[in-house]
C-alpha cells in the first residue's frame, strides 16, 4: 500500500495529547474531515490511528489521535509524518497534479525532443522547481509558463521551452 505525506507533527499542545501539525497539502481543510491517518517517521513504519478531534487555525492543524492522549505520548511523535492512502487523496483540478504524479514523467524540449525525466519536484517559496535527470546531470527548471509548455499526465510527458538555457 502506497502512502502519501499530508502533514508533519511539530509539537504537543497542552497535557492531553493535542498535536500541532504543519499541513503538506494544497487542501489543508481536509484535516477537518479525515477520520484516520497513518503516523510514523517513514511510510514503511506508519501505523493507523483514528482522529478523535481536529481543528484548523492560523495555517496549522490541531489534532488529537487515538493512542496519543498525553503530553508524553505527543512529544514522542514530534517529527512524525501524517500519511494517507492514495484513495483518500482529493481529486486535483484538470490543470494541477500531485507531486508523485509528476515524478518519473518523460521530459521533452519543443525543439530538441527527449531530454530526460522528472526526478524530483522542489517546493520553493516563489514556485515549484522540477529537477530533471538528463542522464549526465540534474537540471533545475522553474515550473512556470515561461518554461513549461505542456504537462500531459495521460501520455506521461512534460514539454519544455528553451531547455538549453538551463544547461
Amino acid at each position: 500500500m502506497e502512502l502519501f505525506l499530508t502533514g508533519i507533527i511539530l509539537k504537543p499542545k497542552g497535557l492531553k495529547g493535542e498535536l500541532k501539525v504543519r499541513p503538506v497539502t494544497d487542501f489543508p481543510e481536509s484535516f477537518l474531515k479525515r477520520r484516520e491517518y497513518y503516523t510514523g517517521r517513514t511510510p514503511e513504519e506508519a501505523v493507523i490511528r483514528k482522529v478523535l478531534s481536529a481543528k484548523y487555525y492560523q495555517g496549522f492543524a490541531w489534532i488529537v489521535l487515538e493512542g496519543i492522549e498525553s503530553r508524553e505520548a505527543a512529544e514522542a511523535v514530534a517529527g512524525y509524518g501524517l500519511y494517507v492512502t492514495g484513495d483518500a487523496l482529493k481529486p486535483m483540478p484538470a490543470d494541477r497534479a500531485y507531486i508523485h504524479e509528476l515524478i518519473g514523467l518523460e521530459v521533452a524540449d519543443e525543439d530538441e525532443g527527449r531530454v530526460g525525466t522528472v526526478s524530483d519536484v522542489l517546493q520553493m517559496p516563489a514556485n515549484d522547481v522540477y529537477e530533471i535527470d538528463t542522464g549526465d546531470r540534474k537540471v533545475l527548471v522553474p515550473a512556470v509558463d515561461d518554461f513549461i509548455s505542456e504537462i500531459d499526465l495521460k501520455k506521461r510527458i512534460v514539454t519544455l521551452r528553451r531547455f538549453r538555457e538551463f544547461l
